[in-house]
């Protein structure tokens, strides 16, 4: 969830949320939990003794249920190690400020380790044509909101994974757009 602090008259910041969020936390759960039953089972088939304390799973034949189940386990618990690390580096967070004491916006985001894990981005005020909101609804819901500039560039500010509220984009596109006096484009 977007948090913002105004600081003063000054200043506006935007925390974003990254990959430690509540689904992120289940998902990688429920898939280690899937990938180390299936690997056991697959491995109880190949050995012939029961690894999993409530299944009977040494009956099965290795080729080929066994080799599918070792297949799937590991390929899961794979998965899980890639979403608890994410979860762990927290990639995606960061925040969005807005200084106009400084004449400037700071948009920053943290990414996998390595030399380029913080991505930082500046602009002047002064650029900043407008406030555009993207709202798409259907199957795949999106909701954004861009800082337009002047040279056309848009750069997104709202969090990726699951779309913010409607009343929520509204007030944070409002109270951006209030704060920076410039007009917002998308909001009928």
């Amino acid at each position: 969830m977007n948090m913002n602090n105004k600081l003063n008259n000054n200043q506006l910041i935007y925390k974003i949320v990254g990959s430690r969020r509540v689904t992120n936390y289940w998902w990688a759960t429920v898939i280690a939990l899937g990938g180390i039953g299936f690997l056991g089972a697959g491995l109880s088939s190949y050995y012939k003794i029961d690894l999993l304390p409530f299944a009977s799973t040494k009956e099965l034949l290795f080729l080929p249920q066994g080799v599918v189940m070792t297949f799937y386990g590991t390929v899961a618990v794979i998965l899980s190690f890639f979403l608890w690390l994410t979860i762990i580096w927290d990639v995606g967070s960061g925040y969005n400020q807005f200084d106009k004491h400084k004449g400037i916006i700071e948009i920053l985001r943290l990414g996998f380790p390595g030399k380029n894990r913080t991505i930082k981005l500046t602009f002047s005020i002064n650029n900043i044509k407008s406030i555009k909101v993207n709202i798409n609804e259907g199957l795949n819901p999106k909701r954004e909101i861009y800082l337009s500039t002047k040279d056309k560039k848009q750069i997104p500010l709202t969090r990726i994974g699951q779309p913010m509220s409607l009343s929520e984009l509204e007030k944070q596109a409002s109270e951006i757009a209030k704060f920076l006096n410039v007009n917002i484009e998308g909001l009928v």
